[in-house]
Formats: C-alpha cells, structure tokens, sequence
C-alpha cells in the first residue's frame, strides 16, 4: 500500500505539472551574507503594509546570520527588525529557520538562487510567504517573469506578491 501511494503521488505531480517546493542544494554562506532588497512579496504578519525593505546579512563566528530588516513602515516612518537565520549545520542546503522572537523558529527556504549571488528567493515548505531579492533595488522584468513562472510551478499563489514600492524595480 505504501508503495502505491508513493507511485500515485509521483503520477499526481507528473500530470500537474508541478515541480516540487524544495531548497536549492548548496548555499555558500559568506556569499549570501551581505545586503538584500526585498523587491515582491507575499509578506509576513511582521512585514504586511512595509516598503522599499532592505536586509543586512551578517554571518557571525558562531555559523549563523545576525538580521538586521529595515522598511518604511505605512505611515513613511523606517523601522528595523533584528532576526537570526540559521542555516542547518548539516547539509548546507536552503534549509534554515528564522528566529524573530525566542525561542520560536519557522522555516526558512531559500529555493532559487542565482549562480553569482544577485538574487534569490526566499519560501516556506508550506508556501506561507515569498520574498524575491537582489543585490540591487532594481531587477530585469524578463528575469523577474522567469522566477515568478518558477515559483508558480512550484505552487506559490504567486497573485499575492506584492511590490515593495523601490522606484524602477523592474527594469
């Protein structure tokens, strides 16, 4: 029976054309430390009604990253958020958890990445947020058209992303 629900489940992801919400295979960390512009989302409880949103990645000698998040909040005011992310010690995949309040952790999954580090996208293994980001507050449309087609294969409801208002972001 197993082996047959095993079976109808690959045939169930053939058929629909989905690829699989999983995590990029290897992630060097000292190249995703650094800066992020969080350019669409589908935000978060912490990041619902905020704009031009930039993250500082700074990877500490413990193996995990201090956050530092910094928006225009709805009423133009900037505010910043201190996080952890930390990257599973055993695999060095895109599997990691965020820490926003101790000692609560939630998925954080990097699942696409580009080869030089430029940009990257950030999901759940339940498709509860997306964040696309670059090294810079600008990104091709064509590129971003391309991620988007991804992350909707992937099953994200990729209608919900909403922009994070830098001017020109999309180029």
């Amino acid at each position: 029976m197993k082996i047959f629900c095993i079976g109808l489940a690959a045939c169930l992801s053939l058929f629909s054309g989905g690829v699989p919400n999983k995590t990029v295979s290897k992630v060097d960390l000292k190249n995703f430390s650094g800066t992020w512009y969080s350019l669409y989302s589908i935000p978060t409880l912490f990041d619902k009604g905020s704009r031009e949103t930039t993250t500082h990645y700074n990877l500490n000698s413990d193996g995990y990253y201090d956050v530092a998040t910094t928006c225009r909040d709805e009423d133009n005011k900037i505010r910043t958020i201190h996080s952890k992310i930390f990257p599973d010690k055993n695999t060095r995949d895109g599997q990691m958890k965020a820490q926003f309040i101790w000692p609560i952790k939630v998925d954080y999954w990097l699942i696409d990445l580009a080869p030089d580090y430029s940009w990257a996208v950030v999901g759940h293994p339940d498709y509860r947020f997306l964040f696309i980001m670059s090294r810079k507050p600008h990104m091709d449309k064509k590129l971003y058209d391309e991620i988007v087609a991804r992350c909707k294969a992937m099953g994200y409801p990729v209608e919900k992303l909403v922009s994070q208002q830098f001017p020109h972001a999309l180029e």
